[in-house]
């Protein structure tokens, strides 16, 4: 892989060099059969990838807002994924290799490298290849919707990527034509008339099948052409199951090379919202005093969950206290107001004020940047949060709606004045595993006045941000990305490379950011040491 060091405005600018591959690219559509062999530089790498994800990021919250497929669905995708860097998504399949610009040539090659870069980030557990596969399947079909009816264009189509599936002869499909029609309840004579059929067997019609969309013979399935994707994400989604089981065996290969690792390793939980380590605080001076009612009105379930722990115990692990204080940091608590608060919380139980100072100030010191290597650590985001670092006895940090028993979930929120109606929409997003989505309608049912969100929830401190703009009266229907969180898939992110160059300039307190960058936490041993004490 060529590590070439070319500045942004000129990789923008870039064009074809050499001979076009006429073969590889012929559609805006591809299968991604083959992986690219292409030489590409470590940064182009990482903006790839990220472009994917908040491409796969604008499929999935469409979808948990949206019925798929109805005209409401495509309308707001379509919004969304031109509001990305890879707004050519939203052409049209019809145009071939021969036709294409050297632009329109390069948006093809980078959505083939894209892909096969997510595949080696989310080929590393069985629950990352199941969101990934939902959400290019999901982006398949839409994208081969745009063909809309042209013959042609799928014709080529199936024929490049050796589908053989070819429409039954207008002989066949006359002496057909009235079971054809009656096959589906919406069917008309005049439709068969102008529509191709495929005969396919019906074990690869499944689907279509158990929907009584297709009219069975002999073991075969007529598949009318506006229903045809539906076979054909059968082999699209076999293919890349397949591919995501070998790339997975293959990884270990990839431990040789430090520089892929740690950006593939961290992708699959990698936040692309707003940088709240330096924001400035929306709800003003936050002091330790007014933690309690804020906690109440304002704080997401995680971190609510997280405060009545530390009220009734006195203390917490390690693993609740990042999470706690990197969250507590973000909404604008100061330094000496967090020593004061965590220093009044722990001394009320067996934890005297010398060892409180010796055991537990550096780690509070440590997240601000004041102690060991002085990096100011971004509050985790809920990725993060319902990602890694699973809660083990005791613990309370993690996500409620990822990490709760469902019955106990159910309880607590009810018992926090959620009407059994809107507690059993929550739980429906629990069950579907979209925990922010869940979180998100918590929000809005907690809230007072009672508002629809319109934007995605993505961070535990944005979730802060616009329940403090709900309660002083300064919601509206759409915040700006500009200040606040970002509709959907309007979002900013800080590469690892820019945070890079911004340390070697000299900056005496550089910003850590796990979730923005691919570098993950890391501390010393005698770091971890002093921050976690005795549990």
């Amino acid at each position: 892989m060529d590590f070439n060091k070319n500045n942004k405005k000129e990789r923008a600018k870039s064009k074809v060099n050499g001979r076009r591959d006429s073969d590889r690219y012929q559609h805006n559509l591809q299968f991604y059969s083959v992986p690219p062999t292409d030489n590409i530089s470590l940064q182009d790498f990482e903006e790839y990838a990220v472009e994917r994800l908040k491409v796969l990021k604008a499929v999935e919250s469409v979808g948990v807002k949206f019925v798929k497929g109805t005209k409401d669905y495509y309308e707001a995708l379509e919004k969304e994924l031109k509001n990305t860097a890879m707004k050519f998504i939203t052409k049209s399949v019809i145009k071939k290799e021969k036709d294409t610009t050297d632009t329109e040539y390069n948006d093809r090659k980078k959505d083939h490298i894209s892909h096969f870069i997510l595949r080696l980030a989310y080929c590393r557990s069985e629950e990352l290849r199941r969101w990934f596969i939902a959400q290019e399947m999901d982006l398949f079909r839409y994208r081969f919707g745009l063909a809309g009816n042209d013959s042609n264009s799928i014709k080529d189509f199936l024929d490049t990527n050796n589908l053989n599936y070819t429409p039954i002869p207008d002989e066949e499909k006359e002496n057909l034509r009235t079971e054809l029609a009656d096959s589906t309840y919406e069917k008309t004579t005049t439709f068969v008339e102008v529509t191709d059929y495929f005969k396919v067997p019906f074990t690869e019609a499944v689907d279509l099948v158990r929907s009584r969309k297709v009219y069975l013979s002999k073991g075969y399935a007529y598949v009318p052409r506006n229903e045809l994707v539906s076979i054909i994400l059968g082999v699209f989604r076999s293919n890349l199951s397949h591919a995501l089981a070998v790339t997975s065996r293959a990884l270990p290969h990839l431990e040789e090379d430090d520089r892929l690792l740690p950006m593939l390793s961290s992708l699959s939980k990698r936040y692309l919202g707003q940088d709240y380590s330096n924001r400035k605080p929306t709800a003003g001076q936050i002091t330790a005093d007014m933690i309690d009612l804020l906690s109440k009105e304002s704080f997401p379930l995680c971190m609510q969950q997280l405060h009545q722990g530390l009220r009734q115990n006195h203390h917490m692990k390690h693993g609740g206290r990042m999470q706690y204080g990197l969250f507590l940091k973000g909404i604008g608590l100061s330094l000496e107001e967090a020593m004061k608060f965590w220093r009044q919380e722990f001394t009320k139980g067996q934890t005297d004020p010398d060892k409180f100072d010796k055991q537990y100030a550096y780690g509070i010191r440590h997240n601000y940047g004041k102690e060991g290597k002085r990096a100011n650590y971004t509050p985790y985001s809920c990725m993060k949060i319902i990602m890694s670092n699973a809660p083990g006895q005791g613990d309370t940090h993690g996500c409620p709606f990822r990490h709760t028993d469902a019955d106990l979930l159910r309880q607590r929120l009810q018992a926090m004045a959620i009407s059994k109606e809107e507690t059993d929409q929550i739980m429906d997003s629990v069950k579907g595993g979209h925990y922010q989505v869940a979180c998100l309608k918590y929000f809005q049912f907690s809230q007072k006045p009672k508002i629809e969100p319109t934007w995605a929830l993505n961070h535990p401190n944005q979730y802060f941000e616009e329940s403090r703009r709900v309660r002083t009266g300064g919601h509206t229907s759409q915040p700006k990305t500009t200040s606040h969180s970002a509709p959907l898939t309007q979002i900013s992110t800080q590469s690892s490379t820019q945070s890079s160059t911004q340390q070697s300039q000299g900056s005496t307190q550089a910003t850590v950011q796990p979730e923005d960058g691919f570098d993950e936490l890391s501390l010393s041993m005698e770091e971890m040491v002093a921050m976690d004490g005795m549990q």
